[in-house]
């Protein structure tokens, strides 16, 4: 059974009239006539009964008919459906986010200006469950701060940083401006899950500078790791994006890291092999542009 033959089914049963279907079908009528010959074989029951060149619909046909509307009824609502996920106002954007500081004022203010688009956010910590996903287009695109790359991976760099220490206020080294990374050996380190993916970054700057940091606290949060900094419970690496009012609190001081050099870049990736709806190209688009200005995050 070929789809076209139910095309040409719908047609002939609405017209009646094997000559005039074919003129509206712009075929021949020996090739439609050929056509519902081979549709009827196929089902193993006659659809029409034959009045010369008019013909009626059987009960086998009516039937039938009534199940190829539904068929096509479905296809038509299939074909709305995916305009509309194509499309910018009610599309659906796939995502995987490394800055989860940073998603909450992103979405906030990229669903004011398209409110009916749906934003579905996978939790993925390496770059190795990124590129994954991006290959097998399970998310749109990735928001993260290592690298997203692969053959078919294509990555647009959104900011450089460099990182800093952020210390008590009654720490020893809070008189300072600089340090090397290397006096913080044996410091209290209050650092975000190990799963995450700036825990792998910073574990990597202190083993560059000859030491595995000691890890006092582990935590989820990044509010959380700088409230107990606050509280004079250890030291971290200052996370940029995230300090936002924080940078300006008088509980915490910040230490240029003078060696090694701590750079984190961060940037977002998708897949040229696959379709990208109007939504998520504006998207995109959007997340350039907010990167490009500055924000204050909650």
């Amino acid at each position: 059974m070929e789809f076209l033959q139910l095309q040409y089914f719908r047609v002939v049963a609405r017209l009646e009239h094997m000559t005039n279907a074919a003129k509206e079908l712009n075929v021949s009528q020996p090739s439609l006539s050929n056509s519902i010959q081979r549709l009827e074989k196929t089902l193993g029951v006659p659809l029409f009964e034959r009045q010369g060149r008019n013909l009626k619909l059987n009960e086998f046909g009516k039937i039938y008919l009534r199940r190829v509307e539904q068929a096509f009824l479905e296809l038509d609502e299939g074909q709305h459906e995916l305009t509309d996920m194509a499309g910018l106002e009610h599309g659906v954007i796939s995502i995987a986010v490394t800055l989860p500081y940073v998603l909450p004022t992103l979405l906030k203010e990229f669903l004011t200006l398209h409110p009916h688009v749906r934003i579905i956010q996978r939790q993925l910590g390496s770059a190795l469950e990124m590129r994954n996903d991006l290959e097998s287009a399970v998310i749109d695109f990735c928001i993260s701060s290592t690298p997203v790359t692969g053959p078919d991976i294509e990555w647009f760099t959104l900011a450089e940083e460099e990182l800093c220490l952020s210390v008590p206020k009654n720490h020893r080294f809070a008189n300072r401006e600089s340090i090397s990374l290397i006096e913080a050996a044996g410091e209290n380190f209050i650092s975000l899950s190990s799963r995450s993916n700036f825990r792998e970054i910073t574990d990597a700057f202190c083993r560059q500078a000859g030491f595995e940091p000691l890890i006092a606290f582990e935590l989820e949060e990044v509010s959380a790791v700088q409230t107990l900094v606050e509280m004079g419970l250890g030291i971290t690496f200052t996370l940029p994006l995230a300090l936002s009012r924080r940078s300006k609190n008088t509980e915490i001081v910040q230490l240029k890291i003078t060696d090694p050099f701590c750079q984190r870049t961060f940037g977002i990736a998708w897949s040229r092999k696959y379709f990208l709806s109007q939504a998520a190209i504006q998207f995109q688009k959007f997340v350039v542009d907010f990167f490009s200005k500055p924000h204050e995050y909650s």
